[in-house]
């Protein structure tokens, strides 16, 4: 298999300072339905790199052994559940991240950002399917404990599980608008068959 990997490239977020005050995601902790666009679909591997992510603002310090542990496991626990005929990898690149710090309630309580970057493979092509990462920025899910700003409420393992859950159920999505790329199984064997030979006169 062609190497899969995402390349990492160091990006500035200093926007985010901005970004974490917005409204949160809504919560990718419940997986939901299957998606029918990917009835196709079955998980080869999860690739996570986050090596090389950029810290922002007034944020807790994560390993990126941390992030990639969490990401894989949150990668698996919803993709997984798919069983269908074509193997396909998902490699991600932490790009950026804010664990939010404990802030003033309401006034100031900063909200935790992760921004990634994804990219999709085709086993049996052993190619890509998006040229450039598709970039996904998420925040965490509103709830009782993150109303005043999870920094007060969560350890970082927390937050960290709460932005890959929803992250991973923003690739879900994501990968739901190309339904070309898990094409279903009649479909995908049609296009993979050698077209018939001619007869000879």
């Amino acid at each position: 298999m062609t190497h899969m990997g995402p390349v990492p490239r160091k990006r500035s977020i200093a926007g985010l300072a901005g970004v974490a005050f917005l409204a949160a995601c809504a919560s990718g902790a419940q997986l939901g339905d299957e998606r029918a666009e990917l009835e196709n679909f079955r998980l080869g591997h999860a690739v996570v790199v986050a090596s090389e992510a950029s810290l922002g603002p007034a944020s807790r310090r994560a390993a990126p052994e941390e992030w990639e542990e969490t990401l894989t496991r949150e990668i698996k626990r919803r993709f997984d559940r798919y069983e269908g005929d074509r193997l396909y990898h998902i490699a991600v690149n932490v790009q950026g991240y804010v664990l939010a710090i404990p802030g003033i309630p309401i006034v100031a309580a900063p909200r935790s950002v992760l921004i990634i970057g994804v990219t999709i493979w085709d086993d049996a092509a052993e190619a890509k399917l998006n040229n450039n990462p598709h970039r996904i920025t998420v925040l965490e899910s509103m709830s009782g404990e993150t109303v005043v700003g999870s920094g007060l409420t969560q350890s970082s393992q927390q937050q960290m599980r709460n932005l890959s859950q929803n992250a991973v159920a923003a690739i879900e999505r994501w990968m739901a608008t190309k339904p070309e790329w898990f094409p279903a199984p009649d479909i995908a064997q049609a296009e993979s068959a050698p077209q018939a030979q001619g007869t000879a006169p």
